[in-house]
């Protein structure tokens, strides 16, 4: 799929996606009572672009240290973000997004799963800020590679990354009765509340 070159293209260009969908579900966490079934529908549509990264990422990390030249000829990242801020992000991505997962098919009240879905998420917001600082300008950059020069395998990668969003959409709308029954939930609770 175009080497070292393309593997950074199509973690560019999801990355670049995710971006786009971060910030609109970040922008339902202020209202998230009122906007429930959105921050469910976004979150959900957003599994399948970050499973494309983290394998993406995966693959990346396995052609390196498996020594192969191209992937080598690149060198690893900065030891801040190779050591530190990359396996934070990792692992708070899989336990955010496992949580949301879990928390959108669970019946509203699931009081431990919320507490580590919130707990994931402030860190992983911390990590995630200095990994998108990092890499904005390399996303950048291989965003207008990939409009300039094209490279094997182009085709397939965009065919990835379409398939990851209408996957994500397909996800989210057979979840919509999930959204629904915790938008209910959180209305319920906040007159509760008052």
């Amino acid at each position: 799929m175009g080497g070292n070159e393309g593997n950074a293209r199509i973690t560019a260009a999801t990355a670049a996606v995710l971006l786009v969908l971060l910030a609109g579900e970040g922008a339902t966490i202020p209202i998230v009572r009122q906007a429930m079934t959105w921050h469910v529908f976004l979150g959900l549509l957003l599994v399948p672009p970050v499973l494309v990264k983290l394998g993406s990422v995966a693959w990346r990390f396995m052609r390196y240290y498996r020594g192969h030249a191209d992937y080598v000829a690149q060198g690893p990242p900065h030891p801040f973000l190779r050591f530190l801020v990359g396996p934070v992000v990792v692992v708070t991505t899989v336990v955010l997004f496992g949580t949301g997962i879990l928390i959108a098919f669970e019946h509203p009240h699931s009081g431990l799963l919320i507490g580590l879905h919130k707990a994931s998420f402030i860190i992983w917001f911390f990590a995630m800020s200095l990994h998108v600082l990092a890499h904005l300008q390399t996303v950048w950059r291989y965003a207008q590679r990939g409009v300039r020069i094209a490279l094997p395998g182009r085709t397939l990668r965009q065919v990835l990354l379409l398939a990851s969003l209408v996957a994500g959409v397909g996800f989210a709308v057979a979840a919509l009765p999930q959204a629904h029954a915790w938008t209910h939930w959180a209305a319920t609770h906040h007159h509760e509340d008052h």
